[in-house]
C-alpha cells in the first residue's frame, strides 16, 4: 500500500486501507485513507462489486485465466482476451467539457456538422496558445500513465491514473463518452491496433501496451500516444516498436512544413515500415485537431493515398502511424471499439500533435527536454 493515495475525489491523503470485498474479487485498486472516505464513496464503489460478481458465471475455467468471454462463439485473431470493466469514471461538474460529454449517445455534434468538409482551419495566435497548453497537459498525463506500466498492473488502473491526472489539471479526458467510449483513455495491448478499452486484465511480462491520451482543456484538445514495454519484451517486439517510432519521426522531419501535400506523409511512413518487413494499417489515420477532437485534414499513413490539402502555417493535426508485424488488415471486436490485427500478430503505434509554422513544425506534445526520446528508450 506504500505510495498509494486515497481514491476519493479531491482527497490526496496516503491510503491506509483497501476494500476487503475488492481483494476477494481480485479487483485492483480501491484504496482509501480511512473509513469515512470509504463510506462516503460506497454508493459508487459498490457498483464495482456488482460488476465483478455478475461476471463470475462467465469466467473461464481454464487454469490461470481470470478473464471472461462476453461473446461466446467469437473467433479471436490472437491470444488477448477481454476482461471485466470497472464502472465509468466521473468528471466533476466544475471541469469544462466538450459537447459530446453529456450527450446520451456521445455524439460530437460540432464535429458532425462538418462531416465531409475538407477545409483546414489556420489557427490564430490565441488558438495556438490554447493548443500549446492542452498538449503540454496531455503530455503530463501520459507521463503519469507511463510510470505505472509494469507486469501485474491492470489497464483499468492505467485508466484511473489518466482520469485522475486529467481532472487534477482541470482537464476533461477527451475519449470519455466520445460516441459512448466508456473509459478515459485507450490501452491497446499486443495485437490490438488501437481503441482498446481498459479493463481488469493485468499486464503480463513481455506485453507491449500503447496508451493513448487526449485531454480537453479550456476548449482545446491535446492528443498523443506511445507504445511501452511491459517488463522484458522479445527482440521482435522491440524491433517493431522501434520501427514504428522511426516512422513517426521521419514523417515529421521530412514532411511537416508549409507547402507539403498531406498525401506525402504516407509515402514516407510506408517506405520506412517496409524496410523492416512491416505493414501499415489503412483503416485509421491522423487528423486535424483543435477545438474539435477530430476534423480535417485526414492524414493517411500508407503510400499512394488520396489525402486532400497542402500544409500551411497554423494547421494543427496529428500523425499516428499504426505499424503491424504481419498483414495490414484489421478487424474489430464485438465491443465495436477494439481494433485488432487480422492475423493476431503484434501492432504498435505512436502519435504526436503538431503545428505547422512559417519555418517548419512545432511538435506540441513532445517530451520536454527529450523531444526525440520515447519512453521505451529510457530503459
Amino acid at each position: 500500500m506504500e505510495g498509494r493515495v486515497c481514491e476519493s475525489p479531491g482527497c490526496e491523503q496516503p491510503a491506509k486501507l483497501q476494500c476487503p470485498t475488492c481483494i476477494k474479487l481480485n479487483i485492483q485498486g480501491s484504496f482509501f485513507c480511512n473509513q469515512e472516505c470509504f463510506k462516503a464513496n460506497w454508493d459508487l464503489h459498490k457498483n464495482l462489486h456488482k460488476l465483478a460478481k455478475s461476471d463470475v458465471a462467465s469466467q473461464s475455467s481454464k487454469k490461470g485465466c481470470g478473464l471472461f468471454n462476453p461473446w461466446p462463439g467469437y473467433n479471436f485473431t490472437g491470444r488477448l482476451r477481454p476482461a471485466a470493466q470497472s464502472a465509468t469514471r466521473v468528471v466533476p461538474p466544475r471541469i469544462p467539457r466538450p459537447d459530446y460529454a453529456d450527450h446520451p449517445e456521445g455524439y460530437p455534434l460540432s464535429e458532425m456538422k462538418l462531416k465531409g468538409n475538407t477545409y483546414i482551419r489556420q489557427l490564430n495566435e490565441e488558438e495556438i496558445e490554447g493548443m500549446r497548453v492542452a498538449c503540454k497537459l496531455g503530455r503530463e498525463v501520459l507521463d503519469e500513465a507511463a510510470k505505472a506500466i509494469a507486469p501485474g498492473v491492470t489497464t483499468d488502473e492505467i485508466d484511473r491514473i489518466v482520469h485522475e491526472a486529467s481532472v487534477d489539471r482541470d482537464c476533461y479526458p477527451s475519449p470519455l463518452n466520445y460516441y459512448q467510449f466508456p473509459k478515459s483513455c485507450c490501452t491497446s495491448v499486443n495485437e490490438v491496433i488501437c481503441h482498446g478499452i481498459p479493463d481488469m486484465r493485468p499486464l503480463q511480462n513481455g506485453d507491449i501496451c500503447n496508451v493513448d491520451v487526449t485531454v480537453y482543456h479550456r476548449g482545446f484538445h491535446g492528443d498523443l500516444n506511445e507504445t511501452l514495454f511491459v517488463g522484458e519484451v522479445s527482440e521482435k517486439a522491440k524491433d517493431l516498436v522501434t520501427n514504428t517510432w522511426e516512422c513517426l519521426e521521419k514523417a515529421i522531419v521530412e514532411c511537416v512544413k508549409p507547402g507539403t501535400k498531406y498525401r506525402e506523409v504516407g509515402n514516407v511512413i510506408q517506405k520506412h515500415a517496409t524496410t523492416g518487413g512491416y505493414s501499415v494499417v489503412r483503416s485509421y489515420c491522423g487528423h486535424g485537431i483543435h477545438k474539435l477532437f477530430h476534423c480535417a485534414p485526414n492524414v493517411p499513413h500508407y503510400a499512394k493515398n488520396k489525402a486532400v490539402g497542402v500544409m500551411k502555417p497554423g494547421h494543427c493535426f496529428t500523425i499516428e502511424p499504426m505499424i503491424s508485424e504481419g498483414v495490414w488488415g484489421d478487424t474489430t471486436w464485438p465491443d465495436n471499439w477494439t481494433s485488432v490485427t487480422q492475423d493476431g500478430k503484434l501492432s504498435a503505434q505512436f502519435e504526436q500533435t503538431m503545428l505547422v509554422t512559417d519555418k517548419g513544425v512545432e511538435v506540441l506534445t513532445a517530451r520536454p527536454g527529450k523531444p526525440h526520446t520515447p519512453y521505451f528508450m529510457d530503459s
